[in-house]
Parts: C-alpha cells; sequence; structure tokens
C-alpha cells in the first residue's frame, strides 16, 4: 500500500476505496496495459498468455472507438478512479461518472473469461456491432485453436504415431478420437 491521498468513505453497504499515490501514479504515468487502459473496464492485466494476445486487439479497437481525438487519455483514466473507484460497478462520484460514461459513448468492456475449458473464452462488452462482431470472431477463433490443439494432444497421447495434428479441423480431430476411443474399447 501506497501513501493515501483520499481516504475511501463507509456509509451502510456503500464503501469506497482509498485513493494511494500509486493510483494517482498510474493516472498520469501507466506501466502497463493495464494501467493504460483500465478505463474501459476489465482488461487483461497480465500481458502474457493466450488471453491477453486474443483479447488486445479488441481492447486497442475499443479504446480507438471510446476515446474522442481531443481527449488525453489519462483524462479517462483520472475519471474513471475518481468517478468509478477504478471498478465496473462501484461509482464514487456519479457527475465525474456520468461524464466518463459520455466521453466514451458507454463502450467498455464488462467481463471477460473462460467458461467450461481453458480455450472456451467469452468476452462481455458493452459498444457498437461492429465491436460485437469482432468479440464474437475472437470467441470463435479462440475456441477453436484451443480445442484443435486440445484433441491433438489426446490423440497423441493415444496414438504416438499419428499423422494428426493441431492443422486439421476440429471436425476431424473429433472423428479420429472417437474412433481411436471406441478402437479403445473394443480391446
Amino acid at each position: 500500500m501506497g501513501m493515501i491521498i483520499f481516504k475511501g468513505k463507509k456509509y451502510k453497504f456503500i464503501h469506497t476505496m482509498d485513493i494511494t499515490l500509486d493510483h494517482i501514479r498510474a493516472v498520469f504515468f501507466p506501466k502497463s496495459f493495464y494501467e493504460k487502459y483500465k478505463y474501459l473496464g476489465s482488461v487483461p492485466w497480465s500481458e502474457e498468455g493466450d488471453i491477453f494476445k486474443a483479447m488486445e486487439p479488441l481492447v486497442i479497437f475499443i479504446d480507438h472507438k471510446a476515446k474522442p481525438w481531443w481527449c488525453p487519455r489519462f483524462v479517462l483514466r483520472f475519471l474513471h478512479l475518481f468517478g468509478d473507484d477504478n471498478s465496473i460497478v462501484r461509482v464514487r462520484n456519479r457527475r465525474l461518472s456520468e461524464l466518463k460514461r459520455k466521453l466514451t459513448k458507454g463502450y467498455g468492456i464488462v467481463d471477460y473469461k473462460t467458461k467450461w475449458e481453458w480455450y472456451d473464452l467469452r468476452i462481455s462488452i458493452s459498444g457498437t456491432m461492429q465491436m460485437h462482431d469482432l468479440a464474437d470472431a475472437i470467441e470463435v477463433k479462440f475456441y477453436d485453436n484451443g480445442a484443435r490443439e486440445d484433441l491433438a494432444k489426446q490423440i497423441k497421447d493415444l496414438d504416438p504415431n499419428t499423422k494428426y495434428n493441431s492443422g486439421y479441423t476440429v471436425k476431424t480431430l473429433r472423428e479420429e478420437l472417437d474412433r481411436l476411443l471406441n478402437k479403445q474399447d473394443e480391446k
């Protein structure tokens, strides 16, 4: 924890966070992708891994559409900190929160997560149809690549001399995996 600049408030069920010097530094001098774009909402915090590689183009595209050309990004981060408490659910100051929402046209990333498998990415955004189409395309591509990789690994475990690899379609790999599993059950 850093030095507290603004103390948070507590009233019944409403709690706001303490704003520290590090929060202020992140507004004006962001050190990471997450700090730079967190005003958009739920942005990947780690710049490593497959999910970051999949989400990065979407975050940059939403930033391009959400940020007015005349408004510096630090202003939006400032409004996100003091208006929304760096959160997508809390409101610290209604006027600042509404100003940020108005400037960004309400565009943002509500959530992203993997559901059933590591490659089953779900992205929830608030934006235009073009943004939703991009998010859907990223979900489909991420699922397809992950499923092919996973199926190819399972086939390789059952038959080390197989010609099937992750370059085949998901349908072909599933058929081959089913064939190998049925063959194994017959034994």
